[in-house]
């Protein structure tokens, strides 16, 4: 993709203004690029989630409360992720449209199937805590990136991100990097400090490239 003029509003769930003289018009995703698209952003999310289990950690959003539960209950993450997930179709419904909720539900469910499958398929002999964390952060918020500029998103605290950067200009990476940070801290009732630091790290790594890297105005791909 390229960098549009940053005097340009831009907003990932809406289509760019339209380009200056000097720019090329954008075209949009065909439904084969999104179906690629997705599968990419959660393949790397599913390796990301990997790390973070591996090493005992979490993360925010609905993910977080996932491993929160999953650490109290040992039901498995994807399940829990799913079913936590649920009621924020409605807002991703009302609020951004069918296209991006259908979107939203598939790559949702697909992280679901991957991670229920992914002890079968990828396992750690080591794995240092803190590299986890960084890498795992760095992986998976590329895959929301990669996701974002697609108009989808993994539900929960990501569409609120998305609809308040469409509504208020906010930066996604900065709404959820916040949102993330309070539900890593409430791991202090369940993980050990340690870990629950390591896992403020990952979820700093993962918001960063969010932060760094879709801002409205920014990018002219739709």
């Amino acid at each position: 993709m390229t960098s549009s003029d940053p005097a340009a509003s831009t907003s990932p769930l809406q289509p760019p203004a339209a380009p200056s003289q000097s720019q090329p018009p954008s075209a949009p995703h065909t439904p084969t690029e999104d179906a690629v698209a997705i599968f990419t952003g959660v393949l790397l999310i599913s390796v990301g989630v990997a790390f973070f289990t591996s090493a005992g950690l979490l993360t925010g959003g609905t993910a977080g409360l996932a491993f929160l539960a999953h650490y109290a209950t040992g039901i498995g993450f994807g399940k829990l992720f799913f079913v936590i997930n649920l009621p924020f179709y409605w807002l991703a419904l009302r609020k951004l449209g069918r296209a991006f909720t259908v979107k939203t539900f598939i790559a949702v469910l697909l992280l679901s199937a991957m991670t229920e499958l992914q002890s079968q398929l990828l396992q750690f002999a080591q794995l240092q805590p803190l590299y986890a964390a960084i890498a795992g952060g760095t992986i998976t918020g590329t895959g929301f990136l990669v996701l974002f500029r697609h108009r989808c998103s993994l539900g929960g605290v990501g569409i609120a991100a998305l609809y308040l950067q469409d509504r208020y200009g906010w930066r996604a990476g900065k709404v959820q990097m916040a949102v993330d940070c309070c539900i890593v801290l409430l791991a202090l009732f369940t993980v050990e400090p340690l870990r629950v630091l390591w896992s403020i790290a990952g979820a700093v790594a993962l918001n960063l490239v969010l932060a760094m890297n879709h801002r409205p105005g920014r990018y002219m791909g739709t």
